[in-house]
């Protein structure tokens, strides 16, 4: 077989098993074996740049760099929807429709997902390009960022036309949404408002790699050019199903408007239930035919519409506006409300995320708003009631002194945050980092809470969290609600952290943009923290999935005196900066490629020494059941759901036993 020959049967592979993978959610290799097939694709390609092809697998991870997005015009406009509230709306929709086309109609009933609008071009099967919607008669050019994600077909298969449209949204789902803010929170960033403006915000990142790293996916539902090879919608949306689109299977035909409401009625109770964010249903006249008869108005088609569901909002009185002090200096503005019922829940605060959203929102103490829950999960500030404005208010001006140490706030130039500059001397960042110091996924000291902390700091006992190993009972025994069992559990606690190994030790540093994942990457990379204080920005870079800003951060963090002062502090304590030679020993690869879910109570070892065992043997662990699940290690009192998950997409079952044996 030549070199050529062998490149394009590992194209050929890879995009069938990525096609498995993603779309059909079976897959038939591990994701061992499809690195393993990306990674000699790879070389194949660097050795034989002749053969390149824009649309290879070998894409999918990013790379290109965009400084400008070009703006294309669409071949085909992309029109916007028009929206409907009610069945009454919707009955007249129908009225006019049929007695526009002289007859009876059938409907194409859609979920209408909350994301991003794409316009994806094929020819010859191939990915030409990606345009965002824009103002619908053109659109920025963002190819390089959309071939990062895994369910966008590089490469069809079937009976495809030689070159047409497809249109879609660009989502997020909850679980991965959720993922990256917990990431993000532990790096000491702001947490993402919604799923939704972060998908968009995904596609205009100029590195590519970047994209690659968010787990976007991309749902399909109308195909456009000239000479279709189906008659209808309906028939359109399993075609492109046929083609590997990752087609929505919640689309339904429906006969009758009646049957329509019926699909928006199960929806508006069952959306809760789906992966992604949706706002509402589309519905769409099925006859190609019939809808070319209906036309369009100069922004819309008449042939469809939009049902929105009723947003879960409640409007209340904004008492007063106030500033947290985050752990790295971040000031958050927080709205104190009236207590409002949202959702099954009592809402008492919204954040207001910085500067520019109040200035956006023109939001002031006193005001009745409108209180949201932003993809029904964090409780936002949507709007003013300006009817309900007294006119003496005043506007609302931002705070410019730190609410806790009275510093002068400070701004980035290209950042949405303020920032408090006064890292040793404010009391919040103080107790923040040695409450992320003491936390359970970092030394986890046991004895020592949040609250202590603070009593700690505010009685001038501790300033910083290597102060923490040099307490002696007779320290802590005058704190509030400390007794002489508590103050020797908190000393013995501290003194047992010492035992806890290197990747963690990072991890607890609190260095910014490092949360769990990257600590145990760099420390597995350096083996000590020597060798990863004296790397350049260039050699962080090189670490796998470390990028600039990550890179930035920590040497930042090490030029630091007083950072590298602490460290010396915590050496000579006796804390654990390198990676042990028995650590080493019991790590091995057997479980590459392999994903394990952990659920229930064990017998012979704990859930967090199963997930290590996991990882320290190249396995991962995921929150949640999937396709790509590959073992449900079962232990006593699981919970049901997961169970039936693991039932229904095929995930193996294996006990603790079971999983030991695996490692022996």
């Amino acid at each position: 077989m030549t070199t050529q020959e062998q490149i394009k049967q590992l194209r050929e592979e890879l995009h069938r098993h990525n096609y498995l993978y993603y779309i059909e959610d079976k897959p038939e290799i591990s994701d061992y074996d499809f690195d393993m097939k990306l990674k000699e694709l790879q070389h194949l390609e660097e050795k034989n740049p002749e053969f390149e092809d824009p649309n290879s697998p070998t894409r999918r991870v990013g790379g290109a760099i965009t400084k400008n997005f070009n703006t294309v015009v669409h071949d085909y406009r992309m029109y916007s929807l028009s929206n409907s509230y009610s069945k009454e709306e919707l009955e007249d929709w129908e009225n006019r429709i049929e007695k526009s086309v002289g007859g009876k109609l059938q409907y194409v009933c859609e979920l209408k997902y909350d994301g991003a609008s794409i316009s994806l071009t094929y020819k010859n099967g191939k990915l030409q390009r990606a345009v965002t919607r824009g103002d619908g008669f053109q659109g920025d050019d963002v190819t390089n960022n959309i071939k990062t994600i895994r369910s966008v077909p590089l490469k069809l298969k079937g009976d495809f036309p030689e070159k047409f449209d497809i249109r879609g949204e660009i989502v997020l789902p909850y679980e991965g949404f959720a993922k990256m803010n917990a990431e993000r929170v532990e790096a000491g960033e702001e947490p993402y408002a919604n799923p939704r403006n972060t998908a968009s915000g995904s596609l205009k990142l100029q590195d590519s790699a970047e994209v690659a790293k968010r787990p976007l996916e991309c749902l399909l539902y109308s195909l456009v050019a000239d000479n279709l090879p189906v008659k209808s919608q309906f028939e359109g949306l399993e075609k492109a199903r046929e083609w590997g689109f990752k087609v929505p299977p919640e689309a339904e035909l429906k006969n009758s408007i009646a049957e329509v409401l019926d699909y928006v009625n199960y929806w508006d109770q069952h959306r809760h239930d789906l992966p992604y964010e949706t706002d509402g249903v589309v519905i769409k006249v099925n006859s190609f035919d019939q809808q070319d008869e209906l036309g369009y108005t100069a922004k819309s088609p008449r042939w469809a519409i939009a049902y929105k569901f009723k947003a879960e909002q409640e409007s209340t009185k904004l008492n007063k506006i106030t500033y947290q002090v985050g752990r790295t200096g971040a000031i958050t503005p927080v709205a104190n409300l009236d207590p409002v019922q949202l959702a099954g829940t009592t809402v008492k605060r919204a954040s207001l995320h910085n500067a520019d959203q109040i200035e956006k929102l023109d939001v002031r103490e006193g005001d009745t708003v409108f209180v949201e829950k932003g993809g029904e999960i964090i409780p936002k500030i949507v709007g003013v009631d300006f009817t309900q404005r007294d006119p003496e208010t005043l506007e609302t001006k931002y705070a410019e002194t730190c609410p806790e140490c009275d510093s002068e706030l400070i701004r980035k130039e290209g950042e949405a945050q303020h920032y408090c500059p006064n890292y040793n001397g404010c009391p919040p960042q103080i107790i923040g980092r040695i409450q992320h110091f003491i936390s359970r996924k970092a030394m986890d000291i046991e004895g020592l809470g949040g609250e202590t902390v603070a009593l700690l700091v505010n009685a001038n006992l501790i300033t910083n969290y290597a102060d923490l190993y040099t307490l002696k009972k007779e320290d802590v025994l005058p704190l509030e609600r400390m007794a002489e069992k508590s103050a020797e559990n908190l000393v013995s606690g501290i003194e047992k952290s010492k035992e806890i190994p290197f990747e963690r030790v990072l991890f607890a540093l609190g260095i910014r943009y490092v949360g769990e994942t990257v600590a145990k990457k760099l420390a597995k990379h350096y083996k000590n923290i020597d060798a990863l204080a004296s790397a350049s920005t260039e050699d962080l870079t090189a670490v796998d999935e470390i990028g600039e800003r990550i890179a930035q951060s920590v040497t930042d963090f090490f030029t630091s005196e007083e950072n590298r002062e602490l460290i010396q502090r915590l050496k000579d304590y006796g804390l654990q900066f390198e990676i042990i030679a028995e650590e080493l020993e019991n790590q091995s690869t057997i479980l590459d490629g392999n994903t394990f879910v952990i659920s229930g109570v064990f017998e012979k070892v704990s859930r967090n020494e199963l997930k290590k065992m996991i990882e320290d043997n190249g396995g991962k662990v995921s929150g949640s059941i999937s396709g790509k699940t590959d073992y449900l290690v079962a232990g006593e009192n699981m919970g049901p759901s997961k169970l039936a998950k693991a039932e229904k997409v095929g995930t193996k079952i294996i006990s603790e036993n079971e999983f030991l044996q695996m490692l022996s």
